[in-house]
């Protein structure tokens, strides 16, 4: 009933004017105040009309309410994992497997990385070339741009998928302060799974990797940079999450299944 009150053209004008449908009040038996019960009728109607009103504007705003729904799902904060570890400790491998048994996406910061310098047209492609063939880090303001980006695509295509796996960040002081700055109040880092294993096994692995990789980092000399690089920079790191307890610690020299048993004890257990 109170969907009645339209918006209608009179009789006597072809303006459009307020035009109320609700019914009328059934007359009384009651002799008694007349006036006072047609104020009451009137007051009713004018009820009615208000709360018609009001529907038919919330009717025309819901589109634009919905979409607004919508955005707002887009804006949740996203639930990161860091993944850190020597090269060749096997990161990429148990976030494949991880991908494939739990509800993350893998962002690899190595691999953002070298898809930006091979894209054509990339203002910062032969400057990240130049950072990755000596083993050093890259500058912080472009992988984090890297990894934002790759978050907020992530999660425009699917509001789902707000967990992710960053593998290979951050590797340095530099790396952590400007992610703090950058990304304070706009994610959550649950905790850091490091993947520890021995710098003679990472090189091996490695080595046998580079054969088919086609990465130019793959081979003793870089290999060996990047070890150093990894123990100077970012083992410090891993060390400052472990004082605030936010590091789970895996032994990577061990076989893949193996590896993975421990990650999956983990995963179950923090989710």
């Amino acid at each position: 009933m109170w969907l009645r009150c339209l918006l209608l053209p009179t009789r006597t004008h072809r303006s459009a004017q307020p035009y109320c449908l609700c019914p009328p009040s059934t007359p009384s038996s009651a002799t008694k105040a007349p006036h006072r019960r047609f104020e009451s009728s009137a007051a009713a109607g004018g009820r009615w009309c208000m709360i018609g009103r009001l529907f038919g504007a919330v009717s025309q705003r819901l589109p634009s309410l919905l979409s607004r729904v919508s955005l707002v799902s887009l804006v949740m904060k996203p639930k990161v994992v860091f993944v850190l570890g020597g090269p060749g400790a096997g990161k990429g491998t148990q976030c494949s497997n991880i991908v494939e048994n739990y509800s993350y996406t893998h962002l690899s910061a190595g691999d953002l990385l070298r898809a930006e310098r091979a894209r054509e047209g990339s203002e910062f492609g032969q400057l990240i070339a130049n950072y990755i063939k000596d083993g050093k880090i890259v500058p912080v303001e472009i992988t984090i741009n890297l990894l934002r980006k790759a978050m907020e695509e992530t999660m425009q295509k699917d509001s789902k998928k707000f967990r992710f796996l960053i593998d290979g960040f951050p590797r340095n002081e530099d790396n952590l302060q400007g992610w703090n700055t950058v990304m304070d109040g706009k994610a959550d880092v649950k905790f850091v799974l490091f993947f520890d294993c021995g710098n003679e096994v990472c090189i091996n692995r490695c080595l046998e990797r580079g054969k088919n990789s086609g990465r130019t980092d793959d081979n003793r000399e870089s290999l060996e940079k990047r070890i150093q690089t990894y123990l100077q920079s970012t083992r410090p790191i891993i060390e400052l999450y472990e004082k605030q307890g936010k590091v789970h610690k895996v032994d990577a020299s061990r076989s893949v299944d193996e590896v993975f048993a421990d990650v999956k004890a983990i995963l179950d257990k923090e989710d």
